[in-house]
């Protein structure tokens, strides 16, 4: 979310770089919570390089497996500590196996964009 500057009243957008350390922080102390994650990342203007003021966080998970359904699964995740708005898309290893294979213009853009994060947890 934008944030008060310390020295003026002027509301600013986090940048990119200020995101990303601020994802790979989350993803620190999100990853103890889903031990089933194997990889996580993010996507779209953010991993493109081309955010701006108003941009959110497209993210995406991969997990072991879930008997949550594919709708319910994001739910579990605290979005509420990251800067900016952000939504989670989250996938097991079968559907994402699924989703490559079929093809399509969202599995190549997630080819071709995604920026993973390596899974540290702040309790390692």
């Amino acid at each position: 979310m934008p944030v008060r500057s310390l020295s003026s009243s002027v509301l600013r957008w986090p940048d990119r770089s200020q995101v990303e350390q601020a994802v790979r922080a989350w993803v620190r102390s999100e990853a103890p919570r889903h031990p089933e994650l194997v990889k996580l990342g993010y996507f779209g203007s953010y991993a493109r390089g081309d955010s701006g003021v108003g941009s959110d966080l497209d993210l995406v998970a991969l997990v072991r497996k879930s008997n949550q359904s594919f709708e319910r699964r994001a739910v579990s995740w605290d979005l509420n500590a990251l800067p900016v708005p952000a939504e989670i898309l989250v996938y097991t290893e079968a559907e994402w196996q699924a989703l490559m294979e079929r093809g399509g213009r969202f599995a190549l853009t997630l080819s071709q964009e995604a920026v993973w994060i390596p899974i540290v947890s702040d309790s390692a």
